[in-house]
């Protein structure tokens, strides 16, 4: 019986390590061969290793299967042209980009450096840019192919900490979008994942950085995330739902994002208006001051509200109790 991946050819960024690494080594045994992509740098981004990247091919042809390994960056325009052109010149073709490699510069926004905000941008948004514009060509040509790129909570509904992070990953949701809307009458499709798993990112997250966040108010998808089993965590169950995006059977699955943690998998549906007020001519400020709150925000919340003992200007004064 014939592999559903047999025959085809992909490139997976960031695959030596986490969840890139588990969709590489699943993609390989349902069939794809596979360019692992990971220059083996620090969360940071800095330092490099071909360690990583060797270790994973190494485990793909022993069981089988065919894998070669790339060290180039995303971030680079040259770095995504290679890995594309190694796919097919290796394997003599190329059906698909997953774009997973990313790093981590989290902080404040008031303390970020513009330099923090540009490298994590040019590895998470730039590098998707940098894969998905020379994969586009080949795959226009062909009629066909497959692009999954990795968003996230932080980028969906917010973090602290990670503006740059989350600005990148909102960048790439809005990017898996709009390339469906290129590519689809090309016969190829485009589809994000925003995954919940214990990988070597989440878990350099600081305890400080958790019980910031906690404070703020904002710490419900960390609580929801801790309250699912630990081993349905670990990266192998983000890996199923990527590779069947892959599949000839998703052909007509595009511009959608999906979040993935364990057993969970979720279709997000941010893409259409909530809820709308409208009338016939242009709304004073007066009548907005009214409207907004009890029609537009009725019943939803703050993600991150100032502490009740903080006096703002606005802010209704809380009634004494008897």
């Amino acid at each position: 019986m014939a592999k559903p991946l047999e025959g085809r050819a992909y490139v997976i960024t960031g695959s030596g390590r986490g969840i890139g690494r588990e969709i590489a080594l699943l993609a390989a045994s349902l069939g794809g061969s596979v360019v692992v992509n990971d220059p083996g740098v620090n969360l940071d981004g800095t330092g490099g290793d071909a360690g990583p990247a060797a270790e994973v091919v190494k485990e793909i042809t022993a069981a089988g299967g065919k894998a070669v390994a790339n060290m180039d960056t995303v971030s680079t325009e040259a770095g995504g042209e290679n890995m594309i052109k190694q796919s097919v010149d290796a394997f003599g073709r190329l059906d698909g980009v997953i774009h997973v490699a990313g790093i981590l510069r989290d902080r404040m926004i008031f303390n970020l450096a513009e330099s923090e905000w540009d490298e994590v941008v040019d590895v998470h948004l730039t590098g998707y840019f940098n894969v998905a514009k020379p994969a586009s060509v080949i795959m226009r040509q062909n009629r066909y192919g497959r692009i999954i790129a990795f968003s996230s909570g932080s980028g969906l509904n917010g973090n602290a900490g990670q503006s740059n992070y989350g600005a990148a990953k909102a960048g790439i949701a809005g990017g898996v979008r709009c390339l469906a809307r290129d590519l689809g009458r090309y016969g190829v499709t485009s589809n994000g994942i925003a995954p919940g798993a214990a990988t070597r990112m989440t878990a350099s997250v600081p305890d400080s950085a958790r019980e910031m966040r906690a404070r703020a108010g904002i710490a419900q998808q960390a609580v929801r995330e801790e309250s699912i089993v630990q081993q349905l965590r670990e990266p192998k169950y983000v890996a199923p739902m990527v590779n069947y995006l892959l599949s000839d059977q998703a052909w007509n699955i595009n511009g959608k994002i999906f979040y993935v943690s364990g057993g969970s998998v979720s279709l997000a549906w941010d893409e259409t208006p909530n809820r709308t007020i409208a009338k016939a001519g242009m709304w004073t400020t007066d009548e907005l001051r009214s409207l907004v709150p009890s029609q537009l925000l009725a019943g939803l919340v703050n993600p991150a509200p100032p502490p009740a003992d903080l006096d703002l200007p606005g802010r209704p004064v809380a009634k004494a109790t008897a």
